[in-house]
């Protein structure tokens, strides 16, 4: 087994604990109690539930359909479905989408998931710590709640997902944008106005 020093364990830590920060500052739960995430969520408490039920059968549908060899992520907001991450070939790619497509309640399928081989754990990290830099520059220009926006980053490019009106969709968009790290902003909302 490899030692690991004090700084290295940091640097795999940091953006872990980094994404609690701005949740910690809107006084989100992340365990089992979702009272805060869902009374700041234009989703109703049914669909928030829904959502969370979809992501949870669609991953466990992938892994046993096409194993440990690819990297997908599943984000559900409002029954649409984000799939981001690799596999080796367009047959996976499609045949991921077409699982979750079984899925009761999905309405739609926004796939993104790359031809590529799985990204590394230092990608993945520095990811996280750009939806964290992200969510915290949300919090910060206090244009919206942040609530209402769900961020996912992969391989640099953030996928913006939430009901929204559109000023709040631009505001995101161009806070995202702006935030160290981005490569790409993708706004895959649904407009209330």
């Amino acid at each position: 087994m490899k030692n690991i020093s004090l700084n290295g364990l940091l640097a795999l830590l940091l953006p872990i604990l980094a994404s609690c920060a701005p949740m910690a500052a809107v006084g989100v739960s992340t365990g089992a109690d979702t009272t805060a995430v869902v009374s700041e969520d234009r989703r109703t408490s049914g669909i928030f539930v829904e959502d969370e039920s979809i992501e949870l059968k669609s991953n466990r549908r992938i892994k046993e359909q096409l194993g440990n060899k690819i990297h997908i992520n599943v984000t559900s907001f409002n029954r649409i479905v984000l799939l981001t991450g690799e596999v080796p070939d367009e047959v996976m790619k499609k045949q991921a989408e077409r699982l979750v497509m079984t899925i009761p309640n999905v309405r739609n399928i926004i796939n993104e998931i790359a031809i590529a081989k799985n990204s590394s754990l230092t990608s993945r990290s520095k990811d996280s710590l750009i939806t964290s830099r992200v969510k915290g520059r949300f919090l910060t220009k206090g244009k919206f709640k942040i609530n209402y926006i769900k961020v996912v980053t992969e391989n640099g490019i953030v996928y913006l997902l939430g009901m929204v009106i559109h000023e709040e969709a631009d505001n995101a968009a161009e806070i995202a944008s702006a935030t160290s790290g981005v490569l790409k902003v993708v706004k895959a909302f649904e407009y209330l106005d």
